[in-house]
């Protein structure tokens, strides 16, 4: 196959290749190294001899992802407070675009990849490869070193992980925004007894701020707790918060002069809100534009590069 018949190649499977990289690493750089990564081994090979170039190829990115995720795990021991993964974040005004439409509608909600951050890189790759993208346990378990039957052991406990960290989220987009609408007209309004209305009993306030110890913020559980929190940030969302979509849900940029601060995801089930992730890791967002969004932070995995 010629240079330039490989390149169209690649790039018919690039969007799959990023949002495999996504899922397995939470960030959209390290998504974009890895599937970068994946080409540079393709152009090194015999590729006349691959009759499934993408079977192959979600293979390498994979092979890729753990590696990348084994070295990272092993640095995370140093982060202070909590680490949550890039966002992915389009303002209203961009909803018009199908092709950004159609690449938020790839993403995944920060609430599953938190989760997935707290399994073992052999089960988070098990159950991406195969819960996400339906790829059989016997190509999955050359990537980890194991049998076939061991692959599909580490998939079934990363799924009992899943399915008990992370609630069932409403897929209504209205309900969605009306909600988080409300957790911000209720914030700035100072009321109490308004957002206590729309949290869950069981919510969770989880903030990341880069992981210095001076930084770190504890994460806040329950109604009560959460409530008092939002009022002590209340005055930022008069001044400077935008709703937009964050991994495809509701959420809300803050953006004093057109820079991003902080970007807070929110998950909604059972009619309220019962979870919200703030990314408030100045590495995470720099370069989102709030008057345009671009950048790296505000890129899909399927559409940056």
């Amino acid at each position: 196959m010629n240079r330039d018949d490989l390149t169209d190649e690649f790039e018919h499977h690039r969007r799959h290749l990023r949002a495999v990289a996504y899922r397995m690493l939470g960030s959209v750089s390290e998504a974009e190294d890895a599937v970068q990564e994946s080409w540079m081994r393709l152009t090194r090979s015999e590729n006349a001899a691959i009759t499934n170039l993408g079977g192959w190829l979600t293979t390498v990115v994979a092979h890729v992802s753990l590696d990348m995720l084994r070295a990272r795990s092993s640095r995370r021991e140093d982060y202070f407070g909590t680490w949550l993964p890039e966002p992915i974040v389009t303002l209203p005004e961009d909803e018009t675009d199908p092709e950004r439409e159609a690449l938020l509608a790839d993403s995944v909600g920060l609430a599953l990849l938190v989760v997935l951050e707290q399994l073992a890189p052999d089960e988070r790759l098990a159950f991406v490869l195969h819960d996400m993208f339906a790829v059989p346990f016997d190509e999955i378990a050359p990537i980890v070193g194991r049998t076939p039957a061991a692959a599909r052991q580490l998939a079934s406990r990363a799924r009992r992980r899943v399915q008990g960290g992370t609630p069932a989220p409403d897929a209504n987009p209205a309900q969605q925004r009306e909600l988080v609408e409300a957790f911000l007209a209720a914030s700035r309004a100072g009321d109490f007894d308004a957002l206590l209305a729309i949290l869950h009993p069981d919510v969770v306030l989880r903030a990341d701020t880069g992981g210095s110890e001076q930084r770190a913020r504890p994460t806040f559980f329950g109604a009560e707790a959460v409530a008092g929190q939002a009022l002590g940030f209340g005055r930022q969302f008069v001044q400077y918060g935008r709703v937009a979509l964050v991994n495809g849900a509701s959420g809300v940029v803050i953006a004093p002069q057109n820079k991003a601060i902080a970007v807070a995801a929110f998950t909604v089930a059972e009619g309220r809100i019962i979870a919200i992730d703030v990314v408030a890791d100045p590495g995470k967002l720099r370069g989102l534009a709030v008057d345009g969004i671009e950048g790296s932070a505000s890129r899909s995995p399927d559409q940056a590069g």
